[in-house]
């Protein structure tokens, strides 16, 4: 009966082996498939991947450009306002320098124009009447003739022009 049992036994162990051959097998098939699989799986990974980030790329650069081109409306807008600000702050500056200059008694630019402008015709009539030459005054003489008085002549002629209703 010993040999039957060794006989039993080996055959017993060599049912184990073979079982745990099998299942060896069986590990390492599995292993090698879901080695080629998993190597599949990760390139569609990656392909997908690489499809979604040109998408976003994309969307990015377009979310960029219409970013640039909203800030350089309002920057035109901005400089717009600006220009317009600007040229109000310079009207009322103006207006004031002028203002401060009539109640000191200075002629104002169109003032000194419409006196120079008159002198020019009183040196003209007066050529005129004497019978000499019509050549043109020169500026130097209105200007020593304009000096010499400019106050009272300035005021003259401001008083002139605003009775006639004439700007020079």
């Amino acid at each position: 009966m010993a040999t039957q049992d060794d006989d039993h036994g080996n055959k017993g162990s060599d049912r184990i082996k073979d079982s745990a051959q099998q299942i060896w097998l069986a590990g390492l098939g599995a292993f090698a498939k879901m080695q080629q699989e998993g190597s599949k799986a990760f390139e569609a990974l990656v392909k997908d991947g690489a499809g979604m980030q040109k998408k976003t790329q994309a969307a990015a650069e377009e979310t960029l450009a219409q970013a640039q081109t909203r800030m350089a409306g309002f920057a035109s807008e901005f400089g717009t306002k600006a220009a317009g600000q600007w040229g109000k702050l310079e009207n009322i500056f103006e207006e004031r320098v002028a203002r401060a200059l009539e109640k000191l008694g200075l002629p104002s630019a169109a003032d000194h124009a419409a006196l120079l402008a008159r002198v020019a015709a009183l040196e003209a009539e007066l050529q005129r009447m004497q019978g000499k030459s019509t050549t043109a005054p020169t500026r130097t003489a209105s200007r020593k003739t304009a000096g010499r008085s400019a106050a009272p002549a300035a005021a003259a002629t401001k008083k002139t022009v605003r009775r006639s209703g004439k700007a020079g």
